[in-house]
């Protein structure tokens, strides 16, 4: 559980003042999609793990 709050604290650190329609639109994805991503409910694809990753100008493994 740990791992997860982790997780979502670096997601939504990164989102910084966007809010999630935002990014997810950015993303090409549902809001909802990136809420359960940043929520631990759901792990993204490899490739769209990668896209976050660009997106926030990191990489896969800072953030997952």
């Amino acid at each position: 559980m740990n791992v997860v709050l982790n997780e979502r604290k670096v997601l939504i650190d990164l989102r910084g003042d966007k809010t999630r329609v935002e990014v997810a639109n950015d993303l090409n994805i549902t809001p909802q999609m990136l809420g359960a991503i940043e929520r631990g409910d759901r792990t993204p694809s490899l490739n769209l793990a990668k896209r976050i990753a660009i997106y926030y100008g990191t990489t896969v493994e800072v953030i997952f």
